[in-house]
């Protein structure tokens, strides 16, 4: 597989490890009173190597997520992905209830973000996710992709044993037209 294809802009590829590689930090309902558990590690799964998120998710205490989640942009300003189609996530793992989660500078509150469901299968395989997959949560303002400031991988929303790994992650954009010269 190619590092990136040409209707592709990367943001991670953990195939590589890179100097200045983003980091990615795990998150769980602990930090409103939940008791979900989980861990992040860089490690080969299936052949590749990927960020694995694992975890326990509880729906005691009003909880109900574990996530790793990397902030977007350049520290100074938001990632502007309005020339890209959505997201593209080499993916595998356990199948259960996963969302991509993405906050912009319109997310304020910490319960505010855009979600997307992210079908997860045993095997590898590259899911594709729409700009227009994403729903707000907690707010009513459309996703604004030109504001792009974090993106989480999630798993949540029912209680189950959370095991999914995140080989690459990209923008998804159309590949670029020739147009014939008269």
């Amino acid at each position: 597989m190619t590092p990136s294809a040409p209707d592709r802009d990367l943001l991670d590829d953990f195939a590589v490890p890179r100097a200045g590689e983003r980091a990615w930090s795990v998150f769980t309902d602990r930090v409103m009173g939940g008791v979900s558990v989980a861990e992040g590690s860089l490690e080969d799964v299936a052949g590749r190597r990927a960020l694995r998120l694992r975890g326990r998710v509880s729906l005691e205490r009003n909880g109900g997520f574990v996530q790793v989640a990397r902030a977007l942009g350049d520290g100074r300003a938001p990632l502007d992905a309005s020339h890209a189609l959505g997201l593209s996530l080499d993916v595998c793992g356990e199948p259960g209830a996963y969302f991509v989660h993405l906050r912009t500078t319109d997310t304020r509150a910490p319960w505010q973000h855009y979600r997307a469901p992210l079908p997860v299968t045993p095997e590898w395989r590259t899911v594709e996710l729409p700009w227009a997959a994403f729903v707000p949560a907690g707010l009513d303002r459309p996703l604004d992709v030109r504001a792009l400031t974090r993106l989480g991988l999630v798993g949540g929303r029912e209680a189950f044993d959370a095991d999914v790994a995140l080989a690459r992650l990209a923008l998804w954009r159309a590949a670029p037209r020739v147009v014939e010269a008269p």
